[in-house]
């Protein structure tokens, strides 16, 4: 099995989780925020729909610029899931095309318009980027917790959702 087969399969082991969450966030709710410091609840699953983009982008293009990335515009669980779904294909085609040695060596960057963020191989940016997912689905299910939507099973059994 290959580095990318394997950074695929860890995606694909995160997918319905990751849907469970993002399907429960109502529009009503998307400028909600627990504090001043906090993401709004919208936003949050923007970004975790938009996180599998950010590994396709940065297999294939190597670099995103938050001077001219484009978010979503989805307000609700349904959008936020079909913006996820359309990413997670991508990030696994793009996956699919990527030889190990072109994740080990190839070079990304993170950038504000002229000014590098950060910098990291393609394998590194990848990685990071699905262990982004994980700790921002975790983040929105305590926003599912604090307005008493039912928290999804997720690893195992949840107060709410005993299947699994």
């Amino acid at each position: 099995m290959t580095i990318a087969e394997l950074l695929a399969s860890e995606l694909e082991a995160e997918a319905a989780a990751t849907r469970k969450c993002l399907e429960r966030v109502p529009a009503e709710l998307y400028n909600w925020k627990p504090h001043e410091k906090s993401m709004l609840m919208g936003y949050l699953a923007v970004v975790i729909a938009e996180i599998p983009r950010w590994i396709s982008t940065a297999v294939e293009v190597g670099e995103i610029n938050f001077g001219t990335f484009k978010h979503t515009d989805a307000k609700a669980g349904p959008d936020f899931v079909a913006e996820f779904d359309k990413n997670l294909a991508g990030a696994k085609k793009a996956l699919a095309g990527i030889s190990d040695e072109e994740l080990i060596k190839g070079k990304f960057e993170l950038k504000r318009g002229d000014e590098v963020l950060m910098s990291d191989t393609k394998l590194g940016t990848v990685s990071s980027s699905i262990n982004h997912l994980v700790h921002h689905r975790g983040q929105l299910s305590v926003y599912l917790r604090l307005n008493n939507i039912p928290v999804p099973s997720i690893y195992g059994p949840s107060a709410d959702d005993k299947t699994f």
